[in-house]
């Protein structure tokens, strides 16, 4: 829309736009814009609606009578007639909405509507943005003087007609402010008459503009203009935390936007049940801690426990019912809510990782387990007995084909060098493990056959001629004791 000359384009056709995030500096910009919709459609009338809608500095709207039949388009600048002067305003709605809006505004077609002058030539707009340049100093001295009057007001905005006659001044107060020594001195200071407006936090908030916590420009800068009440209790019957800090906009007070919704939530309470006491259960007394209400669920938890144990409303009223009549329910959950796995699981992520390391931590004890089922009794560490009985054969010689592995990587001549010396070494024991008393074994043969088991032990560790001319050492032999 016109009416804001830093939307002008520049040089080479770029927009050069105010740069104020959040709002309109000079307050003609997104400040109440109305879509005409039956702009496109042909009427059965051939004479449009008389009557136009023009706005002017900060969203302000009035109506004004074309009785000149001016050929107006929206967006037009046009020169208004107003009490004691004219001022300079933009067409924003023309034709049948117009009446609709009169209509909704209890708005009557009589002699208090005032005449549309003429349109605005391009010296009309350059007087009236001078007139606007005289905005921002009158503010700042304006409010030097309350100061130094010391009134309790506050001053949000000026703005001057089009001829340079009057200004009007809004402000905000708490309480009556006797402000008739400041309009002398305004007077006489700025030889304009002076008048003076009260307005609301909230109009203060959309005159002003701004960004809400939603991230969108607020309501009441860009479509809302009826300021309905607020209470707490849209907050309470939406599940709302009562802290001010997130319920209050900009202005100070309660969010209008707290009043969007809250027919919606009326009608879904209809079917929750009130709770006067806690539930009387077997287990103990259970409290509300939560409702959902478009779900139709709720909440409850005993006396001492963090866990939530959610009903469906169908189940609280039987409770409620059981109760009233002396009854008595063994627990909650006996008809437990059956809730979505996303509500019940709310720690889903966790028990998956759980889960994950659960399995990998079996696998790896499957596989412990595996090797030491498909070990031999004789190779476990530590039986001795078992790699003896391996090593000697039944002729009291050592098996070659049972060596332990890493041996036979390590030293690669070991077999070569046993066999040639067990070849060399007398059959005596042989012989002599053969010899045994019919009556059973005595003292003395069973430290024979000790001493030969050590002896065929000695002998497979015993190093072997080309590990001697290597220099190799075998780490398999035991070390003896030093005899001191």
């Amino acid at each position: 829309m016109a009416g804001c000359n830093s939307c002008a384009t520049s040089e080479g056709n770029i927009a050069a736009g105010c740069k104020n995030n959040g709002g309109c500096a000079t307050g003609g910009c997104n400040k109440l814009n109305v879509f005409d919709w039956l702009s496109d459609m042909d009427l059965p009338k051939t004479e449009s609606f008389e009557v136009v809608e023009v706005r002017f500095k900060n969203g302000k709207k009035e109506f004004f009578k074309n009785n000149d039949n001016l050929d107006l388009v929206t967006g037009d600048a046009v020169v208004v007639d107003v009490p004691n002067g004219h001022h300079l305003g933009h067409v924003s709605l023309q034709g049948e909405l117009v009446r609709l809006q009169m209509r909704k505004k209890n708005v009557e077609l009589n002699e208090e509507v005032r005449n549309v002058y003429r349109k605005a030539t391009l010296k009309d707009l350059e007087k009236y943005n001078e007139v606007r340049k005289r905005e921002n100093p009158t503010l700042f001295r304006t409010r030097e003087i309350i100061r130094d009057l010391k009134l309790e007001m506050k001053l949000t905005d000026i703005e001057f007609q089009a001829d340079n006659t009057k200004a009007t001044f809004y402000y905000s107060a708490d309480d009556r402010v006797d402000f008739r020594e400041l309009i002398k001195l305004l007077a006489s200071e700025f030889r304009i008459r002076v008048e003076m407006r009260q307005i609301s936090l909230r109009q203060e908030a959309g005159r002003l503009g701004g960004i809400g916590s939603c991230g969108r420009e607020l309501c009441c800068s860009t479509w809302l203009s009826d300021f309905k009440s607020v209470s707490t209790t849209a907050a309470r019957y939406q599940n709302l935390s009562l802290n001010p800090g997130k319920l209050s906009g900009q202005c100070g007070r309660l969010k209008c936007c707290l009043n969007y919704e809250l027919e919606t939530y009326m009608d879904a309470l209809k079917g929750i049940p009130e709770l006067e006491a806690p539930l009387k259960t077997s287990n103990g007394n259970a409290t509300l801690t939560k409702t959902d209400i478009f779900r139709k669920i709720m909440w409850f938890a005993y006396a001492g426990e963090n866990s939530w144990i959610p009903l469906k409303v169908e189940r609280v009223k039987e409770i409620i019912e059981l109760n009233k009549n002396g009854e008595i329910p063994e627990s909650l959950d006996f008809n437990e809510a059956e809730v979505e796995e996303a509500a019940m699981n709310i720690n889903s992520d966790l028990e998956r990782l759980d889960k994950k390391y659960k399995n990998k931590n079996k696998k790896k004890r499957g596989n412990r387990s595996g090797n030491k089922r498909n070990r031999p009794n004789g190779d476990k560490p530590g039986n001795k007995s078992g790699n003896l009985s391996k090593r000697v054969k039944t002729d009291g010689q050592p098996s070659n084909d049972d060596q332990p592995k890493r041996n036979k990587r390590r030293f690669k001549g070991k077999k070569e060098g046993e066999q040639k010396q067990n070849q060399n070494q007398p059959q005596n024991q042989s012989n002599k493990s053969a010899k045994s008393p019919s009556s059973g074994p005595s003292k003395n043969t069973a430290k024979k056959r000790e001493s030969k088991r050590q002896n065929v032990v000695d002998n497979a560790n015993a190093p072997t001629a080309e590990n001697k001319k290597s220099g190799k050492r075998n780490f398999n032999r035991k070390r003896k004791p030093d005899n001191k």
